[in-house]
């Protein structure tokens, strides 16, 4: 199942996009809803956001962390919560996928949210072992053609961005290579670089590091145009897979039936904190990008990795109970 937006969350989309002054709001403090655990990317991300909100709120935006269930129970929390314009969602690239994942949710994430801003996207690379053979996705795609169901991908879990994105790929060239989920990235990386797998979809946040000291080669960039980090990058769409575009990214909701005025100034006031130089510097130091474009365009980018992820899954024929 993929999202699709309701005719009221497209209205209230549209009314905040002339929001007048609601004075009072917020006269105390506002709660941003993070559904993974802290101290993780989007946690992270989350925090440097939250900070200058707060500033230009003149009230505390509090950091709540509500983990579990591949994003689902804190985003449950939030559609749940009362739409007064003091408790908001901010998620990940799960949103766009859970819907397909979990079939028989309590919630709906297209009825029950209301988008507000994109915050960042996170560039994803195609990572191999330093001892491979593999320099290129030719030299990969050819490898796992010639040896087929022998290559095997790693992933951080079932349904999660990096599997999703090998299963893309997997797709995309017709491979038959094995996925192999881990509990968490960390020990996914690790065997990667020890070559117990032969390759994994990472984000650049962690793989960058570990391509730096050696222990990995990069191959590709799974985002939707090479980085300035590692120009000489050439994207996956680049080299066979046109279209090919798989990162993760960070984005805020709120409560459908939100105040639209409410919705109109968070919309307002995330675009100058994704435009305040200091908060700049401290997602491109986490290697993320900080994200333009409102609630319109939050709405519609949904739509379309809701679709992709979701013709994915059933490919795949991937289900988490």
């Amino acid at each position: 199942m993929r999202i699709r937006w309701t005719k009221a969350v497209l209205a209230s989309v549209a009314l905040a996009s002339v929001w007048g002054a609601h004075a009072a709001w917020p006269d105390k403090p506002v709660k941003l809803v993070v559904p993974y655990a802290a101290g993780g990317a989007a946690d992270a991300l989350a925090r440097v956001v939250a900070a200058e909100l707060s500033l230009r709120l003149k009230q505390q935006v509090v950091v709540d962390n509500k983990g579990g269930g591949g994003g689902t129970i804190g985003a449950q929390a939030v559609a749940q919560a009362p739409a007064d314009g003091y408790t908001f969602l901010y998620d990940a690239t799960s949103f766009a996928v859970n819907p397909s994942l979990f079939p028989k949710l309590g919630f709906d994430y297209a009825r029950d949210f209301t988008p507000i801003a994109m915050v960042a996207r996170i560039p994803t690379l195609l990572v191999v072992p330093a001892s491979s053979p593999v320099n290129t996705v030719a030299d990969l795609v050819q490898l796992a053609r010639a040896q087929p169901g022998k290559l095997s991908y790693a992933s951080a879990g079932s349904g999660g961005a990096a599997h999703l994105s090998g299963e893309l790929f997997k797709q995309g060239h017709r491979l038959d290579v094995l996925h192999v989920p881990y509990k968490g990235g960390a020990p996914a990386l690790t065997d990667l670089a020890g070559g117990q797998v032969d390759m994994m979809f990472s984000a650049v946040t962690v793989s960058a590091p570990l391509v730096k000291s050696g222990r990995l080669k990069a191959i590709a960039t799974a985002f939707d145009k090479r980085i300035e980090a590692m120009p000489e990058l050439p994207t996956v769409a680049e080299t066979g897979l046109p279209g090919f575009s798989a990162y993760e990214w960070n984005a805020v909701f709120a409560p459908a039936g939100t105040p639209a005025d409410v919705v109109g100034r968070m919309e307002a006031e995330m675009k100058e904190v994704l435009s305040a130089p200091a908060v700049r510097e401290r997602l491109a130091a986490m290697g993320a990008l900080p994200a333009t474009g409102g609630a319109k365009a939050l709405g519609a980018f949904v739509l379309a990795e809701s679709a992709k992820w979701a013709a994915v899954i059933k490919a795949a024929r991937i289900k988490l109970d």
